[in-house]
């Protein structure tokens, strides 16, 4: 019989992202299976208080970059004293000193790479080859990182980060309710992206969208909202007051009831470049049964599946314009897209499912 299992998660972030909301998710899904899970993160993290919230252990290190000794030393204690058996890690400055860590103290390192972006192939950069296991949030991360960073494609595995179906459940919430919590009349049509501020999501082209659209349907009562908190946040509204969008456009910040917001849009839009795994926002929004329009960014085509939603080049802003306001103009082709939009995700991108996959890989490395 396999000795119980318990999983160091460490993360370097301070924010509070896709990323961060993976983590905390994973933590919370392994433990039902009987994991004891403990997270080690910065001090003034937003994952910390999300976990301590959660009733997860938090350890507090530095942080301060590949080569911090203290925090390799501080990791390695607490591996050695909680009698932990795998460390999982997921940013770039946490996987050093978090693998290293593992290393040195006999455990298993599994590397979770949540971004899409190519990963520097020198071989300097050996710490990823080192892991035991390689999760990612995408086959394309995946096969990337099989070709251009020399790791085992036996040792590394596509698991996108799964959403509760249970919660992303449109049956669940009250249309007209919803609506009339944004303020939304009957008769406007109500477009929308949920994202975090950050550059790569591309929010100036959304604000640069709204405007092409404004201009092309006027008479037409349509409002756009935009939930999300970042970095970025007064550079896309300041660009909104430059355009004088703002009748148009509604920042409602960070949003909690995310279901609720996405009950009560007609369309879901995200406008990424790059970086993406596969993107929880739109996982969201098929579940909940949208018309949605999104770039072709990371791993956003593993939820494309017999027209269940739209998908553009991550570069072609004419083409996602031209999409949109096709949409616009045909009440058909959203209830199309909405009627084929929930069962594809349901069935491959759960919550369950995601956990499922986790237990076998840690089960294997704990044998």
């Amino acid at each position: 019989m396999n000795r119980k299992i318990k999983v160091m998660h460490t993360e370097w972030s301070d924010g509070w992202g896709g990323q961060e909301i993976r983590i905390i998710s994973e933590m919370e899904g392994v433990r039902t299976e009987g994991v004891d899970v403990v997270l080690a993160c910065k001090e003034g993290s937003q994952i910390k208080e999300k976990a301590i919230e959660k009733g997860f252990k938090v350890f507090v290190l530095p942080f301060r970059g590949n080569t911090d000794l203290k925090t390799l030393y501080g990791l390695y204690r607490i591996i050695k004293v909680n009698k932990v058996s795998i460390v999982n890690t997921h940013s770039g400055k946490d996987t050093w000193v978090g693998g290293i860590a593992a290393k040195l103290a006999g455990v298993k390192f599994i590397r979770t790479r949540h971004l899409s972006n190519d990963i520097r192939a020198s071989r300097l950069n050996f710490i990823n080859e080192m892991a035991d296991y390689i999760f990612t949030t995408g086959e394309s991360i995946r096969d990337r990182m099989v070709e251009y960073n020399r790791i085992n494609a036996e040792k590394i595995e596509s698991i996108p980060t799964g959403i509760d179906d249970d919660i992303f459940n449109p049956d669940l919430y009250d249309r007209d309710e919803s609506r009339k919590k944004l303020g939304i009349k009957n008769d406007e049509l109500a477009i929308g992206i949920v994202a975090v501020l950050r550059a790569f999501k591309r929010h100036d082209r959304f604000v640069e969208l709204v405007e092409k659209i404004a201009d092309s349907n006027k008479g037409k009562k349509i409002k756009f909202f935009i939930a999300g908190d970042g970095p970025q946040r007064q550079a896309i509204e300041s660009k909104i007051d430059d355009l004088g969008l703002g009748q148009y456009i509604t920042c409602l910040g960070h949003v909690k009831d995310v279901p609720v917001l996405l009950a009560a849009l007609d369309v879901f839009i995200l406008t990424s470049d790059s970086k993406e795994g596969v993107p929880q926002s739109v996982m969201q929004a098929l579940l909940m049964k949208k018309a949605v329009i999104t770039t072709d960014s990371g791993s956003t085509g593993d939820l494309h599946k017999n027209s269940n939603f739209i998908l553009v080049d991550r570069n072609d802003t004419e083409e996602m314009y031209l999409k949109l306001n096709r949409l616009i103009n045909s009440n058909d082709e959203i209830e199309r897209y909405s009627n084929n939009a929930r069962s594809y995700v349901c069935d491959n991108f759960s919550h369950r499912i995601m956990i499922k996959k986790i237990m076998t890989v840690y089960e294997k490395l704990n044998e």
